[in-house]
């Protein structure tokens, strides 16, 4: 086998299932790592729900913004439907 530069032999770690949101760091990478964890803090939408946990909303709110939503959502595909008939 050809020896590759630079090239990393990947250590065998046993399979642990990490808690929460945790990265491992390879040679002293911090950047790449950070990028990783950022990347899965995104996508766990750990934010988005720290945001709505950020003050008390009663269920009365909750209902009508749902309510608000989806009569936009009505009247913007109605609009769609109606143009798209023109044509």
């Amino acid at each position: 086998m050809k020896y590759r530069k630079n090239f990393r032999k990947k250590k065998k770690y046993p399979k642990e299932e990490l808690q929460g949101l945790q990265v491992r760091v390879f040679n002293n990478n911090v950047d790449g790592a950070l990028r990783i964890l950022k990347k899965k803090v995104k996508e766990s939408n750990l934010f988005l729900d720290l945001r709505k946990k950020e003050y008390y909303v009663k269920p009365s709110e909750i209902k009508r913004e749902k309510r608000n939503l989806a009569k936009s959502r009505a009247k913007y595909q109605a609009l769609k439907d109606k143009n798209l008939k023109k044509f």
